[in-house]
C-alpha cells in the first residue's frame, strides 16, 4: 500500500471533519468545531414533499456548504471536479494520490464496508479522504472511523459514482492554497451573521425557527400519514437518529456549535460568546431530551394523542428558546 503521511482524526461531522483534515495537512491550526461554526453549519429544516416518502427535517446547512463558506470566510482556495465519465473520475483521483496528495470525495456511505453493517445505508453525501492505494483498494481516512481503513477498488469506484438523488458524480476537491494570515475575528462574525439569519430572518415558513415551530405543529398529525404503528414507530425514532446518529456531534449539532462559540470566544477574547456558547449548550441539552423521548415512545409503541402532544410541545419550547437566542446572537455580531 502506497499511503500519505497523513494525520487521521475522527470528527462529529464527515464534511467538517474531512474540510478540518485537509486544511490541517496543508499547514492550517483549525478545529472542526471553528470549521462548522465560520462556514454557517447551524441550521433547521422541516420538509414535506412528493419527493420524500414522509416528512424530513434537517439540522445543518446543505451539503457542500461548509467547503463553500470556509472558501468564502477564510480565503482558501479549493480545486473541485465532478465528472461525466467514471473512468475519467477515477483516472483523475489516482493521479493524484500518485503525486502524493490526499483528495476528498464525495460517496453513498453504503459502501463503506469498513462500517458495521446496521449503520450503513445509502446517503450520497458521505465525504471520506482517500490517502492511499494498492493494487487491491484504497486507503482511507473516514471521520466516522476510529483508524485509517482499506475499502476495495470496486467498492470505492461504484460509492463515488452511483446514481440516485445527489448523486456523486465522482466529485473530489483539495486544497490548493492556504492563506498565511487569515482574518479570524471577522471570519467568525460573518459566519455567526449568516447562522442567525438563517435561523431567524429568512421569509420561508419551514427554515429556520419557523421550520421547528411548523416541525412542532405537524407532528401530531404524523399518525394520518404513518401506514401503520410500526410504521409510525419507526419514523418516531428517526427523529432520534437525526438529531444524534448522523454525525451530528449531538442534539442535532447544537453541541459542536456551542463548542466553536467557546473556541470563537477565546480566539477574540469576547465575554460575551462565552456567555452564548453555555446557553447553547443548554439548548442542546434540551433537544436531547427530545431526541431521547422520542425514541422512548417510538420503542415501546406509546404513540397516543397524548404522547404526541407532549413531544409537540417539547418542539415548540425549542422554537422559543432558539428564537430568543440567535435573534440576541445576530445583533451581537451586526
Amino acid at each position: 500500500m502506497k499511503e500519505i503521511d497523513f494525520e487521521h482524526k475522527m470528527a462529529a461531522h464527515c464534511e467538517s471533519g474531512t474540510v478540518t483534515a485537509l486544511l490541517n495537512h496543508g499547514g492550517l491550526e483549525i478545529t472542526e468545531p471553528m470549521i462548522f461554526g465560520i462556514a454557517s453549519g447551524i441550521f433547521f429544516g422541516y420538509f414535506e414533499s412528493s419527493v420524500f416518502s414522509f416528512p424530513m427535517f434537517i439540522v445543518r446547512n446543505k451539503p457542500g456548504s461548509i467547503r463553500k463558506n470556509i472558501i468564502k470566510r477564510l480565503g482558501v482556495n479549493f480545486y473541485t471536479r465532478s465528472f461525466r465519465s467514471q473512468e475519467k473520475g477515477i483516472e483523475e483521483l489516482d493521479s493524484l494520490l500518485a503525486e502524493g496528495r490526499p483528495v476528498a470525495t464525495q460517496v453513498d456511505f453504503y459502501y463503506m464496508e469498513y462500517m458495521p453493517e446496521y449503520l450503513r445505508t445509502h446517503m450520497n453525501v458521505h465525504f471520506i479522504n482517500v490517502i492511499g492505494k494498492n493494487e487491491k483498494s484504497y486507503l482511507i481516512s473516514d471521520s466516522y472511523y476510529k483508524e485509517k481503513a482499506e475499502l476495495r477498488t470496486e467498492l470505492l469506484h461504484k460509492a463515488r459514482f452511483v446514481g440516485g438523488n445527489m448523486a456523486p458524480k465522482g466529485f473530489l476537491f483539495y486544497p490548493v492554497s492556504i492563506p498565511e494570515n487569515i482574518d479570524f475575528e471577522k471570519a467568525i462574525r460573518k459566519g455567526i451573521k449568516k447562522a442567525a439569519h438563517d435561523m431567524i430572518k429568512l421569509p420561508v415558513p419551514f427554515v429556520g425557527v419557523k421550520g421547528i415551530r411548523k416541525f412542532a405543529k405537524k407532528v401530531t398529525g404524523w399518525p394520518d400519514l404513518a401506514r401503520d404503528i410500526d410504521h409510525l414507530s419507526h419514523e418516531i425514532m428517526k427523529i432520534n437518529v437525526f438529531l444524534e446518529d448522523q454525525g451530528t456531534g449531538g442534539a442535532g449539532f447544537r453541541f459542536l456549535y456551542a463548542t466553536f462559540l467557546q473556541q470563537a470566544a477565546q480566539k477574540i477574547n469576547d465575554a460575551q460568546l462565552e456567555g452564548m456558547s453555555k446557553r447553547m449548550m443548554a439548548i442542546g441539552d434540551d433537544w436531547r431530551n427530545i431526541s431521547y423521548f422520542a425514541a422512548r415512545i417510538g420503542k415501546n409503541r406509546d404513540l397516543g394523542e397524548s404522547r404526541l402532544d407532549e413531544l409537540s410541545q417539547m418542539i415548540y419550547m425549542m422554537a422559543d428558546k432558539e428564537q430568543e437566542f440567535f435573534t440576541e446572537l445576530y445583533k451581537m455580531v451586526k
